[in-house]
């Protein structure tokens, strides 16, 4: 590597005033500024994700890529209000895009946009008063706190004590899902009651732990006389700890 080379000529050490300058890519920059500087695109990143629908967004593509067209839907808006977001996103470099023909797809950048997300989530779950109480209006205390850890459910399915349910659509469970799941989509789950095994722990798991679809599936596997519990965390979080998912396409 070649040695770092101040503006004046100098090596790595004091020059001009005793302040020391590097010479990196052309750019002379005082080493002082440097911090301000990183705030500066730091505080981009803070910008994009103060947004609810930018958030949302996050939170899909935690699950899969998706389309533009498959984004404005989910979000309830234009494409072109949810491309103005993407753009954001992108610039922020949270997001990257691909494109298949005419049709543009979305993804995050790496698993380290989805740490930042739970980080973000889970900070708001933890600190944030009105966000549990939130939670409340839709379920059970007991709804709520009865949860399965991911590691620990894979050894329950496979020594026959439970049965891990993915209640995500259809879609979004064939691009990818934990290991040993079986595809019973929200939607679907008051009908196919009698597909599930009343001898067996049904663990549920949809977009994330506050996700509201996921404590509904519970409170109604209950009210049914299955036992049932919520997984904690779901996709993203396998992702983020680094596990493969099962027919994961992107």
């Amino acid at each position: 590597m070649a040695p770092l080379i101040g503006a004046d000529g100098c090596s790595a050490g004091k020059c001009r005033n005793g302040v020391p300058h590097y010479q990196t890519r052309g750019l002379t920059m005082a080493l002082e500024n440097l911090p301000s500087r990183l705030y500066q695109q730091f505080a981009h990143v803070g910008q994009a994700l103060a947004s609810p629908q930018r958030i949302q967004i996050i939170n899909l593509l935690c699950q899969s890529a998706r389309s533009v067209d498959e984004l404005a839907d989910e979000l309830g808006q234009s494409a072109a209000n949810t491309s103005a977001h993407l753009k954001v996103l992108r610039e922020a470099h949270l997001i990257e895009i691909r494109r298949e023909g005419r049709k543009v797809y979305c993804s995050l950048t790496s698993n380290s946009a989805i740490r930042l997300w739970m980080a973000l989530r889970d900070f708001g779950m933890e600190e944030i008063p009105e966000v549990r109480e939130m939670m409340r209006e839709y379920a059970q205390e007991d709804v709520l706190m009865e949860q399965v850890v991911g590691k620990d459910v894979l050894d329950m399915v496979r020594a026959g004590d439970a049965l891990l349910l993915d209640i995500r659509p259809a879609s979004e469970f064939e691009a990818g899902h934990l290991p040993l799941a079986r595809s019973m989509p929200f939607d679907e789950l008051e009908a196919r009651l009698a597909e599930l095994p009343r001898d067996k722990i049904i663990v549920i798991y949809r977009r994330s732990p506050f996700c509201v679809g996921s404590v509904k599936a519970v409170d109604l596997l209950k009210k049914a006389g299955f036992q049932a519990k919520r997984l904690h965390g779901g996709v993203a979080e396998w992702r983020a700890a680094g596990r493969p998912l099962e027919g994961m396409t992107a």
